[in-house]
């Protein structure tokens, strides 16, 4: 599956980015700099430059995943949804498997 999850700026996205996968929370995180985000919070617009994160895990790692994520953001409420994977190559696939612990 692949976890999204905004952040604010690069260091956090290192931080985070660093923890998870050394954790082997996930196999592999791609950082996608300067993403800009529109959302109303607390009943104001808000406009913000982020950096997105795509973490590549398994189901079986979702909710350790999930709230290491929640005490690593700095955010009150991160964004983090999950997408499952429908296909990927089968060397690909045994790679991520075998890099979770």
């Amino acid at each position: 599956m692949i976890v999204y999850c905004s952040v604010p700026n690069e260091s956090v996205a290192q931080e985070i980015s660093r923890s998870i996968v050394e954790e082997g929370l996930c196999a592999c995180v791609t950082q996608i700099p300067r993403v800009k985000s529109y959302y109303i919070y607390e009943g104001e617009f808000c406009e913000d430059d982020e950096h997105l994160l795509m973490i590549k895990t398994a189901s079986t790692h979702y909710k350790a995943l999930e709230q290491r994520l929640n005490e690593l953001h700095p955010y009150d409420v991160p964004e983090i949804i999950c997408t499952p994977i429908i296909e990927s190559s089968p060397a690909y696939h045994a790679w991520l498997i075998a890099a979770l612990k």
